[in-house]
């Protein structure tokens, strides 16, 4: 009889420490160990040659346009803004581009949040950003004297698709 309580008794130990165990490394995994997220499929780009439809902007006179779709609580938006200087900065190097920004606040609200940001822009408007196509910010869309969509890129971008922007509008 003592001989099967201390083998019970030993294999119970032995489970106890098992379950500690296997307990320990999943809380470090789930809690404690960085892990890659989750890689979303990207939304679908709004395709080429759809035409734009944003109240107030005369698509001929500006020949060229690069809308800037923005959201001033967007903090991808705020990120990069130090790409939106540049390109305001690179404008003159570009053929007859205007730089038009829409955000579904109000305009004053947008100024305002473009200015703090030492962001310049040709136009300022307020619009739907669904009723482009934009389904999330920021979005940049380049469209021509028509109004239709050459490219778009969506997100805040890495340094290579900044350079692939800069390079389209040149």
């Amino acid at each position: 009889m003592n001989k099967m309580f201390r083998g019970t008794e030993l294999a119970a130990n032995v489970a106890i420490v098992l379950v500690g165990i296997l307990l320990s490394v999943v809380l470090v995994k789930n809690n404690l160990v960085q892990s890659q997220p989750a890689i979303a499929a990207p939304a679908a780009a709004i395709a080429p040659g759809t035409k734009l439809s944003l109240p107030g902007v005369d698509w001929k006179t500006n020949g060229r346009t690069l809308v800037l779709a923005l959201s001033t609580g967007c903090r991808f938006c705020t990120e990069s803004a130090p790409f939106y200087k540049r390109l305001a900065q690179e404008k003159p190097n570009l053929q007859n581009i205007r730089l038009v920004a829409v955000f579904p606040e109000p305009e004053e609200q947008s100024r305002k949040y473009l200015s703090d940001l030492g962001v310049t822009v040709d136009e300022v408007r307020q619009g739907r950003l669904d009723s482009i196509g934009v389904v999330g910010t920021p979005t940049l869309i380049f469209a021509d004297a028509d109004g239709a969509v050459a490219t778009s890129w969506r997100g805040k971008l890495s340094s290579d698709k900044e350079t692939e922007v800069l390079a389209r509008l040149k």
